[in-house]
């Protein structure tokens, strides 16, 4: 411990991590340095952060602005991937772990320190992802996690050791709902949703308007791509970050994004979450749809198979690995055709693609007609059928001539 003279502390300003400042000074005798990240969590959340991080006995505070950086290279390449968690989750906390850990790291080189420290808890999936970017990036600093430290079990234990150093916090003993939110969604885990049985109440969701009160009226979003990347909204050129605020603020009153699941942590046990992601629901579906139109069958399979791979590199923290390279290069290579138009329909809850279109498109009418054509000879499909059955057949004729000689 007398080893560390200077740690940079990922900081939120909530209880754990305003009570982790004074517990670093008595344990390890150093000098802390607070660490906050704008990832697109809102004003509210950032408000004071400096004051309260000095008031705890912080010797700096450094809030650094990540949102374009957070959307632009860690958001949209996930999208080219198409990479969904256990068919549901669009890791939202995920996809953000990895800039905020290379922040920290930055500014820990910058300051001096030689030691990182987070407050995530040792039950739970954000340990996994600091550390191995810390791992990546910074192996040779030391890494701090009071959590699996200290002695202390509950809020009323982090409350009351803030009261004997008489270090003011706004947290109370009482907190319904652990929340986690950024650019992309928002999760809820705690209180009624520790019991799979109990459906959410009405309290639990913050972003989202209730799909029951949504409008009556549905409403549509246009969305326009190039190589892979969401360039306009509704026909308006924005940055990444830009659009995918739009995109909520479009979707959001729909009541779309809501989903509501047991989840598989990377460390062996299952939690329950509920998520909100409005804009990433309406952005991945509209990015999927185009690819339905410039990706042939055996391209297409070989991106959700991707996909699949990528959702588990990306919720298991290992976004800064080779294999990570390699999933991205492959869908790079894939969003290259992804360009054109489409336009969802939000309606009561859902997003609903109704049309598409783009310059790369695979899909011709005359093709798909059932009509007379003079471009396709249905009598061609008797050959194709034929050879592409042909195991099926002769694994049933060597059955038929097994069975007739006995």
């Amino acid at each position: 411990m007398n080893s560390v003279k200077k740690v940079v502390l990922a900081y939120s300003g909530g209880l754990d991590t305003s009570a982790i400042i004074p517990w670093l000074i008595e344990h390890y005798g150093c000098e802390v340095i607070a660490f906050a990240a704008d990832v697109g969590q809102g004003d509210e959340e950032l408000e004071g952060l400096e004051e309260k991080a000095l008031r705890s006995g912080a010797s700096e505070c450094h809030i650094v602005d990540l949102k374009q950086e957070f959307v632009r290279d860690f958001i949209f390449p996930t999208i080219t991937t198409g990479a969904v968690y256990e068919g549901e989750y669009l890791l939202g906390t995920s996809m953000a772990r990895p800039v905020i850990a290379k922040a920290q790291v930055e500014i820990a080189r910058k300051v001096g320190a030689d030691a990182l420290c987070h407050g995530c808890t040792g039950k739970g999936n954000d340990q996994v992802r600091f550390e191995s970017t810390f791992a990546a990036l910074a192996p040779d600093l030391h890494v701090i996690a009071p959590w699996r430290e200290w002695d202390m079990v509950s809020r009323e234990d982090l409350l009351e050791y803030l009261a004997e150093r008489q270090i003011k916090t706004s947290a109370s003993a009482t907190k319904i709902y652990s929340r986690d939110a950024n650019a992309w969604h928002i999760s809820h885990e705690g209180g009624e949703l520790e019991d799979p049985w109990s459906e959410p109440s009405k309290q639990v969701w913050t972003l989202t308007t209730d799909p029951e009160d949504a409008p009556d009226k549905p409403g549509y979003v246009d969305l326009s791509f190039a190589q892979g990347k969401l360039v306009k909204v509704n026909d308006v050129a924005l940055t990444p970050y830009e659009a995918l605020q739009t995109l909520n603020d479009i979707a959001a009153p729909h009541g779309v994004g809501r989903i509501d699941i047991v989840e598989n942590r990377l460390v062996g046990m299952k939690s329950r979450g509920c998520y909100e992601t409005p804009g990433g629901t309406v952005l991945l579906k509209a990015y999927k749809a185009l690819e339905t139109l410039v990706l042939d069958k055996a391209a297409l399979k070989h991106r959700e198979q991707l996909g699949l791979e990528f959702a588990h590199v990306m919720y298991d923290g290992r976004w800064y690995t080779a294999l990570n390279e390699a999933l991205l290069a492959g869908a790079a290579s894939f969003a290259k055709l992804v360009t054109g138009d489409i336009r969802v329909k939000l309606y009561k809850g859902q997003a609903t693609v109704t049309q598409r279109r783009s310059p790369n498109s695979l899909y011709s009418e005359d093709f798909a007609t059932f009509g007379a054509d003079d471009v396709y000879d249905q009598k061609h499909a008797e050959g194709f059928i034929r050879l592409f059955s042909l195991s099926s057949r002769i694994k049933a004729l060597k059955n038929q001539h097994s069975q007739a000689g006995e």
